[in-house]
């Protein structure tokens, strides 16, 4: 039975994305102690932020970037966690980004540089040692992140895949029991 609950959210986000916001409204509703940490842009530090907060009846939720760093901690820990449209390879991705950025939502500056790269490349799991742990939540109009990868990766893992939507997961809420169900909060 879950008694801590984390949200983990994607690049250049914060605890105050929409998705973190309803679901921590559901969370309202159960007995658990319902986190989302606003991550630091170092993928190593984030880590280091977020295993910090692991409890023995910790269970993951992670979208994009998120969803990577909940593989990890996953496999890792063998932690149960939900994925939604997640970041199979960021490395590749966030190559087009390197130089200066900003995160609107937590209101700072920051470079983003190889060095950042190439720690993402350390966290990345080639092989899903406890798919059972992992639950993907996938909509195919996802326009930031190929869809197809994500199936392809977690093709061993529980799966919903959504024909449509985009990157932000429409009407998110749709999945809510499913994801109560997997995480086993009661």
């Amino acid at each position: 039975m879950a008694k801590r609950v984390i949200y983990i959210h994607g690049f250049n986000s914060s605890q105050k994305s929409y998705k973190a916001v309803r679901f921590g409204e559901l969370m309202a509703n159960y007995d658990v102690d319902y986190c989302v940490p606003n991550l630091n842009h170092e993928p190593l530090q984030a880590i280091i932020e977020l295993e910090q907060l692991l409890t023995p009846d910790t269970v993951l939720l992670g979208s994009s970037l998120g969803g990577f760093f909940a593989t990890y901690l996953s496999q890792r820990y063998q932690i149960p966690a939900v994925v939604i449209n997640p970041a199979v390879a960021p490395y590749n991705l966030l190559q087009s980004l390197l130089g200066p950025n900003y995160n609107p939502y937590q209101d700072y500056h920051y470079d983003l540089n190889n060095s950042h790269i190439e720690a993402l490349k350390l966290l990345a799991v080639d092989k899903l040692a406890h798919p059972e742990l992992l639950y993907l939540l996938q909509q195919t109009g996802d326009e930031v992140l190929n869809f197809q990868h994500a199936v392809k990766y977690y093709s061993q893992c529980k799966q919903l895949i959504e024909f449509g939507g985009d990157h932000s997961y429409v009407e998110f809420e749709r999945t809510f029991a499913s994801i109560v169900d997997f995480l086993k909060i009661t």
